[in-house]
């Protein structure tokens, strides 16, 4: 895989070499600890989670095969732990990046996506919202049922306009970083 020169510098290389989780019909216990923690850093935003924090009932439910990754996602960016630090506490435009990093992989391509997912808020809300990125075509092409949503990197992709690969550069800000801190860095 070729890497940009320097990329360490910029703390992309890890992120680019560890990004695809997925979960295989034939997983064991450890298999599935795996995706959990994986799960938790990227719809989180690398940030720590308590064991008091963790969603018991979505993390069993994945564990018996009742649901799939997507799923489980789903369950963890419509949930109060994922509301308190990326909703309630952040500017409207900024939970709308943060729900593109976080479940797409990717920054907003313009302007118009940022505007369409706000008036989704405006009039469905938040859940609704949440469902638009998860049941998006993007989403199953790139993730489908069992794969943890990654960050797509820093190459260019079909379709992604020129400035959303600057816009993720500002966005993701290093491997070793979280989305939490940068939050309060922002807003606080």
């Amino acid at each position: 895989m070729a890497v940009f020169a320097g990329s360490e510098r910029l703390g992309i290389t890890p992120s680019e070499g560890s990004a695809w989780i997925e979960l295989c019909s034939d997983y064991s216990a450890e298999d599935i600890e795996v995706v959990i923690r994986a799960v938790y850093r990227q719809v989180l935003g690398n940030s720590y989670v308590m064991e008091s924090e963790r969603l018991v009932v979505p993390e069993s439910q994945l564990k018996r095969g009742e649901i799939s990754v997507r799923e489980f996602v789903r369950q963890v960016a419509k949930s109060d732990l994922y509301r308190s630090r990326f909703v309630d506490n952040c500017y409207r435009y900024r939970t709308i990046e943060l729900n593109f990093k976080h479940l797409l992989g990717r920054a907003p391509n313009d302007y118009s996506e940022m505007v369409y997912h706000s008036q989704i808020l405006d009039e469905s809300g938040f859940e609704a919202d949440i469902d638009s990125y998860i049941d998006s075509l993007e989403y199953q092409q790139n993730f489908g049922e069992n794969v943890v949503p990654y960050h797509l990197g820093f190459t260019t992709q079909v379709g992604q306009k020129n400035v959303g690969f600057s816009r993720m550069f500002q966005l993701f800000r290093g491997y070793s970083n979280s989305d939490r801190a940068q939050n309060k860095i922002k807003d606080g």
